[in-house]
């Protein structure tokens, strides 16, 4: 049986990345180099050491918090997170990428780069905080990382022009502050 963390990340990173920057680099990588496979590749490997790293210090950071103060943390990030939603992305103009580390080089060091900060891994590190099962939360993101990314480097422009972005960024952010609030229930 999957667990609430996992399902609940999953799902939660899938939302917040539908027209995050990582999404539009997915975008610009299929457009540059036309070799999916590498690409697909290059996004899983990044996002697993990005989002394990933000797991795991979520975890670290909750062993040192009462109860009480962390739960108005993840609150309040979980709230944050929902305002960030409504602000759309726009891919960084200093994500360049260098031919000379190939497509798979090139894809795992910008989206472990673009990721630095980013809604999902703050997001990550609020989940693993909060469910203290860094595997899961870990696995979850990385999926929910995977099913807005792929179709995004398999369709390309396509895809994306045809999802209401607007709509999904504010089912992402009543989501997000629906998780806050029952934080702060539990």
């Amino acid at each position: 049986m999957l667990s609430q963390a996992f399902l609940l990340s999953t799902g939660v990173v899938a939302l917040a990345e539908i027209g995050d920057k990582t999404q539009l680099l997915a975008l610009l990588l299929a457009t540059r180099f036309k070799k999916p496979v590498p690409i697909i590749a290059g996004i899983f490997v990044s996002t697993i050491f990005n989002h394990f790293a933000a797991a795991w210090l979520g975890q670290y950071a909750s062993g040192f918090l009462n109860t009480q103060v962390l739960k108005w943390l993840l609150a309040a990030s979980f709230v944050g997170m929902a305002i960030w939603m409504l602000i759309p992305d726009k891919l960084d103009d200093d994500t360049r990428l260098r031919n000379k580390l190939g497509v798979f080089g090139a894809t795992v060091v910008a989206f472990f780069m673009a990721e630095m900060g980013d809604k999902t891994q703050i997001a990550t590190m609020a989940l693993s905080a909060r469910y203290h099962d860094t595997l899961s939360v870990v696995m979850g993101t990385t999926l929910g990382m995977m099913i807005a990314n792929v179709p995004a480097v398999l369709l390309g422009e396509v895809a994306t022009r045809k999802l209401p972005i607007a709509l999904v960024h504010r089912v992402a952010s009543v989501l997000f502050l629906v998780i806050g609030a029952l934080t702060l229930m539990i």
